[in-house]
């Protein structure tokens, strides 16, 4: 897929390579920290932002237009495939998202539906408009959720600061657990082989509520299932990017599902992590995205000090440790992209 990409980058330094500059693109960069977005907002709720191809494909673009980033990033949500298994979802402002119906039983479990790759066709269908419009300038990242961080949302019924009903579980009834599990990572095969066949060039698994866990049971609820997933897709010339807030103290763990790249948190020395590696997977990562609100001359040192720690390491791909927040400055974000861009080693 690469050799037709007229800006391959990012997909290079997935696969290992010394690339001229790292790459860039950013977690949540086509949010709300820009006005454009809540053009859009305003006039859609967020899930008929993600089911409308047409404009999906508006929001997927504004980061490429507006910030001339090295990849694009399907706009969608982690908890789609939730909501096609049956979870009653909705998105509250200020509050975020919410189940009407959190699964805690096991007849609550039972019925989660497998069978619902047909719900998530717009997703495919994004994938193809998206594809149109890029024509080839740049990669197109695709994304689920892992099935820890969908199973806490199932569970909590909404966010959580402490995860105590997850955890309840995971102790009380570990059986419930897994059967729940194993149904999401079986519906995030098909979802994501389903993305892989509508042209996405990349795809990046999210489990942003990892660091939750203890060392044990990161193991058995959440790598258990990440790494069966990692092993059922087609990913020929499609790289697999892990991303887990915990990173830095999960990375070993993570490098036994053998994805290509290992998206990492800001509390880590990113080259250290990319030493204790296997040979062959690429790092991504990994500024503190609480950087981007600083003056534009702390943005550049900090970016310069990041790039001169990580000068001759082969697979890297620029990133913030997280997603941007939505009220970093939008010129802030451009400036650190362009900083990047201007690199060269």
């Amino acid at each position: 897929m690469s050799t037709t990409l007229q800006n391959d980058l990012l997909i290079r330094a997935a696969f290992g390579q010394l690339t001229e500059r790292p790459p860039v693109w950013m977690m949540r960069q086509a949010g709300r920290f820009m006005p454009e977005y809540w053009e859009i907002k305003n006039k859609y709720s967020f899930l008929e932002m993600c089911k409308t191809p047409e404009i999906a494909a508006d929001v997927t673009m504004l980061p490429v237009d507006l910030l001339g980033i090295d990849g694009a990033i399907l706009f969608s949500d982690i908890l789609v495939t939730a909501e096609a298994m049956g979870g009653d979802l909705s998105f509250e402002q200020g509050v975020g998202p919410r189940f009407a119906n959190p699964v805690r039983s096991l007849a609550d479990a039972e019925k989660l539906n497998t069978d619902c790759l047909p719900k998530l066709e717009y997703v495919a269908d994004a994938i193809k408009v998206i594809q149109q419009r890029l024509n080839g300038s740049i990669p197109l990242i695709g994304f689920a959720g892992a099935p820890f961080t969908i199973l806490s949302y199932l569970v909590e019924g909404a966010s959580s600061k402490d995860f105590k009903l997850t955890k309840l579980m995971l102790n009380n009834e570990p059986a419930l657990a897994h059967k729940i599990l194993q149904k999401i990572a079986d519906v995030t095969v098909e979802y994501l082989n389903m993305q892989i066949a509508a042209g996405v060039n990349a795809v990046q698994l999210f489990d942003s509520w990892a660091l939750a866990l203890s060392w044990n049971d990161y193991k058995e609820f959440s790598h258990y299932y990440n790494q069966q997933i990692i092993s059922k897709l087609n990913r020929k010339d499609i790289p697999v990017i892990s991303f887990c807030k915990g990173s830095s103290v999960f990375a070993p763990i993570m490098a036994e599902a053998k994805p290509d790249v290992i998206s990492v948190d800001w509390n880590a020395d990113l080259k250290n992590i990319k030493q204790s590696l296997p040979q062959g997977i690429a790092v991504q990562g990994n500024l503190d995205p609480f950087v981007l609100y600083a003056d534009k001359k702390v943005i550049r040192e900090k970016i310069h000090q990041l790039f001169e720690r990580m000068r001759g390491e082969e697979g890297f791909i620029f990133n913030l440790g997280h997603g941007i927040m939505p009220d970093i400055p939008f010129d802030n974000v451009k400036y650190a992209i362009e900083t990047v861009k201007e690199f060269r080693y």
